[in-house]
């Protein structure tokens, strides 16, 4: 079931990120690269300025896409400060945390049945435990070296200097015993903190990053955290004021980790009945999904009672795209079924493949074989190899575009590759 179709001259996008430390403006300049090179690949105008509504973090586009002229005011709905307090804390924090993310996978049980839906996330997972105790294992070596070496120099200078003084002997004698040995623990000790803060700091692997972003996930074993309920709800206020302006389309996307946060978000602004039936057309597009990676948790009762309950609603088209190509998203998974919470009268969302094999030519492709990030991030890029269709997944065209995503999306149907089959042991859902 579609929402209904119109014409749109006007539209709101808020867009929800995913565990992603970067400040607004990083999404407003990959925007506007973006935007410019799909315009120039596809043919049409697009231009970009400041936001033309009251979003604290957003841009105004103004678009002439399939002959029509589009208004569109952008925001991103900001919850980086949430993420860097996250990721803040000592290199015994960090430790910690891997251990107590590691447990809540593997002792609930939901890493195996990961497993089973899609191996690249799970070997996502996996990735920053073992960098992470690699490097844990070679701070060790350099802090053993280190502390061999300084312990050798140190009873060699000590020799140096009992050896020009019979009065210093017995102090030396205390000395070789003792000082040594601590001189040397020090050192090490040191080299090993330093190190790993040298690891942490640099992370050219993203292993530190996406222990944190795990860690986060499953702090409370599926469970949002407090401060994340609370900005949820900002984030619900901030979508109903917008359905009281003048937009044709209200588009909610959520990418990665925002993707399920959209989820609970929209579900609890249709609850509380804050969707005009006279206002604007409510869209929900999700981008690279890891919802498993949260509900597939003992207590995320509210994320699975949220899936289950917005798949049914007819207030909301919801359109979900992922990729093959994209290792880090749980691709052609629909985040409903495989959550095992899928009721009757289900219809969202429809699953659908961007196909990167196919909308990005062969040497774009080879550019970003081993840039899994950016490989994550293409949902929001430029497509150098899109096909001439109305309905092929062109970021730009369904948020500056003159059609609905229910429009846009009303002759396609799911990708014949999606997996429905129900994986996870935990079903229950919140009251």
């Amino acid at each position: 079931m579609l929402a209904l179709m119109r014409d749109v001259t006007r539209r709101h996008v808020l867009y929800i990120p995913g565990f992603d430390p970067v400040p607004p403006r990083a999404y407003r300049e990959r925007y506007r690269r973006e935007s410019t090179h799909q315009a120039q690949i596809s043919g049409y105008e697009l231009s970009q300025g400041p936001s033309g509504s009251d979003a604290r973090y957003g841009w105004h586009v103004q678009a002439r896409i399939e002959g029509a002229e589009v208004s569109t005011d952008l925001e991103v709905l900001y919850w980086a400060d949430i993420v860097r307090r996250s990721m803040a804390g000592g290199i015994g924090a960090s430790y910690l945390q891997l251990v107590r993310t590691a447990w809540a996978y593997i002792g609930s049980g939901a890493l195996w049945r990961l497993m089973r839906l899609r191996k690249g996330p799970v070997i996502a997972a996996l990735y920053p435990v073992a960098v992470l105790l690699g490097q844990g294992l070679l701070a060790i070596l350099i802090a053993g070296l280190v502390g061999y070496l300084t312990h050798l120099g140190a009873r060699f200078l000590i020799k140096e200097i009992v050896s020009s003084s019979m009065l210093l002997i017995m102090l030396g004698a205390g000395a070789f015993w003792y000082v040594t040995p601590i001189a040397g623990l020090f050192a090490g000790w040191m080299a090993l903190i330093f190190f790993l803060r040298w690891c942490a700091r640099r992370d050219h692997l993203y292993a530190w990053y996406l222990m944190k972003d795990y860690a986060f996930s499953s702090s409370l074993n599926g469970a949002y955290p407090p401060e994340q309920e609370a900005r949820m709800r900002d984030f619900s206020d901030r979508i109903a004021e917008v359905l009281q302006g003048d937009a044709d389309e209200v588009l909610i996307v959520g990418h990665s980790s925002g993707a399920y946060v959209a989820v609970s978000v929209l579900a609890d602004l249709i609850r509380s009945g804050r969707v005009p039936e006279d206002g604007p057309v409510l869209s929900l597009l999700t981008l690279g999904h890891v919802v498993p990676m949260v509900s597939f948790l003992p207590r995320a009762t509210r994320l699975r009672a949220d899936l289950a309950y917005l798949c049914t609603r007819d207030e909301i088209t919801w359109v979900d795209v992922t990729a093959p190509g994209d290792g880090c998203s749980f691709a052609l998974c629909d985040p409903v079924a495989v959550s095992g919470v899928a009721p009757e009268g289900k219809h969202w969302p429809l699953v659908l493949s961007a196909a990167f094999s196919q909308t990005l030519s062969a040497k774009r492709r080879a550019t970003l074989k081993w840039r899994l990030f950016e490989l994550h991030f293409q949902y929001l890029n430029a497509f150098d190899n899109l096909p001439d269709a109305p309905d092929a997944y062109d970021y730009f065209r369904i948020t500056a575009g003159p059609r609905t995503l229910a429009d846009r999306f009303a002759s396609r149907a799911p990708s014949r590759s999606r997996i429905e089959r129900p994986v996870n042991r935990f079903t229950d859902i919140a009251a």
